[in-house]
Parts: structure tokens; C-alpha cells; sequence
């Protein structure tokens, strides 16, 4: 889409907390209306609407929307935007008790060329390997994501990190 239409997105996402829980219906509807000026099969859609549920509180109508909007190949017209739906879309799979789906989906983002959203990466397949009992794991996931933030011991936070999940390091 255009840029007015990003702008606008991004305007009616800035108003978000300014709408009380009650009127979570009325924050959908906005971006509802902003949704019905895309072309017809645009990921975009899906993806919007995807956020707009789960961020008023509903992970189960989220998932098939964000799942709708990476098949659609919302990776291809922005790989930010599709990055972020496989984080979202893991955590609200999280939140309805699929979290080894969560875990499949994250898992090879820990590869993918690095960008502002690795510690979000990390935070939400740490949150799903919890929900598996694979606390340690997460733990060191978020450890690691941890240590370069800090203004000491980023050394031994890292070789912590990677202790929790092979001793023998």
C-alpha cells in the first residue's frame, strides 16, 4: 500500500491505548475500515486485522488471520512485517495452548538475518519453551538476548546463558 495508508496505520496503532478495554470493538473497527481500502488478497489485510484482535485480548481469532497473511506472503512484501507475524502469531499460539507450534514457527528465526525484532524473538520462543518445560532453555534465550544490553558482564552473562543449555560449555 502507500505510504498515506502506512501513516495512518501506523497513527490509528499510536491511538491504541487511548481506547478503554470496553471499546476494543471500536479500535477493531478502525482498523477495519483501514483494512477495507487494500486490494483484495493483500496480506496486509489479514495482518492488521491479526494485531487488532490480539492485541484487544483475542490470541484465538488472531491466529488464523496471521496465519492467513504469511500464506498470503506478507513475508515478501515486507520481511519486517512478516517477521513480526511469526512472532505474534507464536506467542498467540502460546497463549491457546499450541506452543510446540510456537516453538516450530520461532525456532528458525534464530537464524534469520539479524534486525530489531531478535530479542523479541527470543522473548516470545523463550515464553513458549516454558509453557513446554523447557524452562532452562528459555532461560538461556533470554539471558543471551539480555546480555549485550548490559553495561557489564555481557561476557559472562553469554557463557551463563549458554551453561543452561550445554554444561559441558
Amino acid at each position: 500500500m502507500n505510504q498515506d495508508w502506512e501513516d495512518r496505520v501506523t497513527a490509528a496503532w499510536a491511538a491504541f491505548d487511548t481506547y478503554a478495554e470496553e471499546d476494543a470493538a471500536d479500535f477493531r473497527a478502525v482498523i477495519d475500515a483501514l483494512v477495507a481500502e487494500l486490494p483484495e488478497g493483500s496480506p496486509l489485510g489479514p495482518f492488521e486485522r491479526a494485531c487488532a484482535w490480539d492485541s484487544t485480548g483475542h490470541s484465538d481469532r488472531a491466529v488464523p488471520l496471521y496465519r492467513e497473511a504469511l500464506a498470503l506472503g506478507l513475508g515478501e512484501v515486507s520481511g519486517y512485517k512478516g517477521r513480526r507475524a511469526k512472532i505474534q502469531l507464536s506467542s498467540s499460539l502460546r497463549n491457546t495452548g499450541q506452543a510446540e507450534e510456537g516453538v516450530k514457527l520461532l525456532t528458525p528465526e534464530l537464524d534469520a538475518p539479524s534486525d530489531e525484532l531478535d530479542d523479541a524473538v527470543r522473548a516470545c520462543l523463550a515464553l513458549c519453551l516454558s509453557s513446554l518445560g523447557r524452562d532452562r532453555e528459555g532461560l538461556s534465550l533470554v539471558l543471551g538476548a539480555l546480555a549485550p544490553h548490559l553495561p557489564r558482564y555481557q561476557r559472562s552473562m553469554g557463557n551463563y546463558a549458554r551453561m543452561l543449555v550445554d554444561p559441558e560449555d
